[in-house]
């Protein structure tokens, strides 16, 4: 179907200034100020059971990285070392240092949108400690609800702005004129934008366990690649340490959040010994892939299909972590008193579409922000909680840089859509994450990227169904994450571990 650059929903009606695909933290974030800025926005989401957006933001339960400007023990170049030493010589310490000392600017603009931080007796914010970092600068609400406030205070102030609007909707193809994005192509209709965001978080479903809900299949990465927008480092896909295990589960999982290692827990395996135990200088409290490395091992080590986290030294544990307590009590145990069964689970992607410091790709017209987006800030491996900030600021800067659009060309427009060849979802997801999980080889990942190519696992045809065209990007990204791999045959912070 070709279109005018001009129309709306099947060519008619007027653009929208910014059109957002997406409403997690960066969409709406971008969204919001966008808006305040006098611009026109639509926001086109993937819905939940219920309808509410399918976003990671809600299941955020650490927090936000943010220095605190006051505390003498930290600044942002502690803030960018600490960044560095996660994710290894892979991050980019220029764009590092721009987006953390924007933290607490973004941290600022979200308060003053209606998010409700936990506070001191002094009115001061709560700060809490997590892996890689080397102080307490992790902010957060209900304790362990970051994630949950957030989405509700950024949906509160879209709704609470008439020139935003909102619908559900699954982009499955971008719209060009020329050279420019102008638009996406929904099973609803066409949408067009001076401006187009692909903000649709990350790919954790490539993988049997994630914690990531539903709609993480990878489709701004599908989508911008189609478009001719660079994709990179997409091998490096961090693996929380502690995913609560149950057995025979597949999909989404509850995460034991990293800050319940912060305020003490321990990790220990089948035998009851400690798994981070002579690992690494930082103990429980190493970076995420240090300690994913190690969970794994424990349970080869006893021959366990988890490790265990004991948290029955925190005296309140229920009323610090209502949302870990919640979760771990629906599986009948008791973290006051019991072990916690944990796994590592897929849980986010460090690389992905590669943008500049405005979130600008390299196509005309097509930004990206948050989970999808490359900006350089996580290397090889994130640093725990500094991925809710860099949405924060990006979505900001995105906003920013909506203002400076140009009008639509007008022209006729073409459909950019990924390949429609797609696997079978279980299978795609047991063989990734049996080759391209926590444990990689030269081997196995070989054996991967010939079954990806065998026209007898993936077949080729008209991808009709919402479920058939995630399968379709799915299968896409999977084949490009497998090929960067198998390129980048080194350790990078010991993020791989590939192994002739």
């Amino acid at each position: 179907m070709t279109t005018r650059a001009g129309g709306g929903a099947n060519g008619t009606g007027t653009p929208a200034d910014l059109l957002v695909v997406g409403a997690g933290v960066a969409g709406l974030t971008a969204a919001v100020a966008a808006a305040d800025a006098g611009l026109t926005v639509t926001v086109l989401f993937k819905p939940s059971v219920g309808g509410a957006p399918s976003t990671s933001t809600a299941y955020a339960q650490g927090g936000i990285a943010v220095v605190d400007p006051s505390d003498p023990t930290d600044g942002v170049d502690r803030h960018v070392a600490d960044t560095v030493a996660a994710g290894g010589p892979l991050v980019d310490v220029v764009a590092t240092r721009s987006i953390l000392a924007d933290g607490p600017a973004a941290v600022d603009r979200l308060i003053s949108w209606g998010a409700e931080f936990d506070r001191r007796a002094d009115g001061r914010l709560k700060r809490t400690r997590e892996g890689g970092h080397t102080v307490s600068r992790i902010i957060h609400a209900g304790g362990d609800a970051t994630g949950a406030e957030v989405q509700r205070a950024l949906t509160a102030a879209a709704r609470a702005r008439p020139n935003v609007t909102a619908r559900p909707a699954q982009a499955y193809a971008l719209l060009a004129d020329g050279d420019r994005i102008v638009g996406v192509r929904t099973a609803e209709g066409d949408a067009f934008g001076r401006t187009v965001l692909l903000a649709t978080g990350g790919a954790g479903h490539l993988f049997s366990s994630t914690t990531n809900p539903l709609g993480a299949t990878g489709d701004g990465i599908a989508l911008a690649e189609a478009a001719g927008a660079e994709v990179r480092e997409l091998e490096f896909v961090q693996f929380h340490p502690t995913m609560l295990y149950t057995p025979g589960a597949r999909g989404r999982r509850p995460l034991i959040s990293e800050a319940v290692r912060g305020e003490g827990a321990h990790l220990v395996d089948a035998r009851g010994a400690g798994v981070m135990d002579g690992v690494h200088p930082m103990g429980d409290l190493a970076p995420r892939d240090v300690v994913a490395r190690a969970v794994t091992a424990a349970m080869e080590r006893t021959g366990a299909p988890c490790a265990y986290l004991d948290a029955t030294m925190i005296p309140d544990v229920a009323q610090r972590f209502p949302t870990v307590t919640e979760a771990v009590r629906a599986a009948g145990i008791d973290p006051q008193t019991e072990l916690i069964p944990v796994v590592p689970g897929a849980h986010y992607l460090c690389g992905g579409v590669v943008t500049d410091l405005h979130g600008a790709t390299g196509v005309p017209g097509l930004y990206a922000a948050g989970e999808v987006a490359r900006t350089g800030l996580h290397g090889a491996n994130r640093l725990a909680s500094n991925s809710l900030l860099e949405a924060l600021v990006m979505g900001l800067r995105v906003a920013a840089a909506a203002r400076r659009a140009p009008a639509l060309p007008g022209g006729a427009v073409r459909e950019v859509a990924p390949a429609q060849a797609r696997a079978e979802r279980d299978a795609l997801q047991d063989a990734m994450t049996g080759a391209c999980g926590v444990r990689r080889t030269v081997a196995g990942l070989t054996d991967l990227s010939g079954l990806l190519a065998d026209p007898a696992f993936v077949v080729d045809g008209p991808a009709v169904s919402s479920r058939d065209r995630e399968d379709a990007v799915l299968t896409a990204v999977a084949r490009r994450m497998v090929g960067q791999a198998l390129t980048r045959q080194e350790s990078v912070t010991e993020v791989l571990e590939v192994r002739p």
